[in-house]
């Protein structure tokens, strides 16, 4: 008798366990999703792939595939997104039944995580480089081309306007844009966008180099550039108020993104708020980075995120990836032809909004062809421009299919 109640024990323990789980329905893919944030973390860590937003994903898309953890509850937001649903956008309820990782996520739906993220952004990058050599914004809209590209073959592999939308954002190269756009139009794709975004991203020194030699010949490579004029500071302090200004009347969608981070710009650049300036570059910055992280990886669960519209959101993103930077290097190309020979077409590729990541990669390359080169900081011109130019296009797409 003590025995068979030993045994009963046991098997009501098993069955109540989150071990057990993994083998009844779905679970399997539960399973998985603990193995790939697993991989993602070896990425993060040992790789050292953008590891302080990788990290933070890949753990909270361990933690929201722990079953009965009830860390991320998605049939609450499948209820809060439901027009239907007399939860439609109620976040009392959320806040009523939610785990923690529920909480955190609020903060990705109101679309505040990312517009901190800009202020952080614009408080760290200095646009005088773009202010300087303005003409190098045309290379940052043209490696735009990969965000409406990726658009359109979305559309044709089946993706709904607002889906396709938020997939091609990928090609901007602007994670936080990403997450901005995708949590308005189709927050149930957040989780595979954000890892593509963030993953190619980090992946910029090894997709780029290939297709900048493709395009560009060694004479062309090798082309010195002179120094860009200096910027005053009056200049700089009007910058971000003039095109909060334009931008935000031009697609008041994008108000939030471009206001977020001009305003940081304006901390950095004013000269009497630089404790802001420390505060948003820093501790507000490190805050947001784990909430946004850990938010955005929790909505990678097993049961939707292991499909084949995942598989087809990877590969439209790295072609997006490819195309914006060849879209950067055409116009690069087409301005060197028109300075004769006065703008190395290299620079054109960091037009992609991986700040400063991208710039890097122009030098880099620049400097194998011609050691004494130093394309950096013109390289920031139409790096910085990618920025705004990411920004635009995630409003001009808002304001199409929002």
């Amino acid at each position: 008798m003590l025995a068979f109640n030993i045994s009963d024990t046991l098997i009501r323990l098993w069955n109540d366990s989150g071990f057990n789980s993994f083998f009844v329905g779905d679970g399997w893919k539960s399973l998985a999703m603990i193995l790939i944030a697993c991989f993602l973390l070896y990425l993060g860590i040992v790789k050292k792939f953008e590891p302080l937003l990788l990290v933070g994903i890949a753990f909270g898309c361990l933690l929201s595939n722990l079953p009965m953890g009830g860390m991320y509850n998605q049939e609450l937001w499948t209820a809060f997104m439901d027009e239907s649903s007399q939860y439609y956008h109620s976040y009392g309820y959320i806040l009523a039944n939610g785990g923690l990782l529920d909480f955190f996520y609020i903060g990705v739906k109101t679309s505040l995580y990312p517009c901190l993220i800009f202020m952080g952004v614009g408080a760290m990058t200095d646009f005088g480089p773009m202010i300087a050599n303005p003409k190098s914004m045309l290379m940052g809209a043209g490696s735009q081309l990969g965000v409406f590209a990726a658009f359109f073959f979305a559309v044709v592999l089946g993706f709904t306007g607002p889906e396709a939308a938020s997939i091609g954002i990928i090609g901007g190269a602007d994670g936080p844009t990403a997450i901005f756009l995708t949590s308005k139009l189709a927050p149930w794709l957040l989780g595979p966008i954000a890892i593509a975004a963030y993953s190619y991203m980090a992946l910029i020194p090894m997709i780029q180099p290939p297709f900048m030699k493709m395009m560009t010949t060694k004479r062309e490579r090798q082309i010195v550039m002179t120094q860009s004029r200096e910027v005053t500071r009056t200049e700089k302090i009007i910058f971000p108020i003039i095109v909060t200004v334009f931008v935000a009347l031009l697609l008041p969608s994008t108000a939030p993104l471009i206001g977020c981070l001009m305003l940081g710009n304006l901390f950095r650049e004013c000269g009497v708020t630089a404790r802001l300036s420390d505060t948003v570059q820093n501790a507000l910055m490190n805050i947001v980075t784990i909430m946004l992280s850990t938010s955005v990886g929790a909505t990678m669960v097993g049961s939707s995120f292991i499909s084949l519209d995942t598989f087809k959101i990877v590969v439209l993103g790295v072609c997006a990836f490819i195309v914006s930077t060849c879209g950067g290097l055409l116009v690069g190309k087409i301005m060197c032809w028109a300075t004769k020979g006065k703008i190395n077409p290299l620079i054109g590729s960091a037009g992609v909004s991986a700040v400063p990541m991208a710039a890097r990669v122009s030098q880099d390359v620049g400097r194998k062809f011609n050691p004494t080169n130093y394309l950096l900081m013109h390289a920031m011109g139409p790096n910085v421009a990618g920025v705004i130019g990411s920004a635009l296009a995630a409003g001009f797409l808002l304001s199409v299919f929002g």
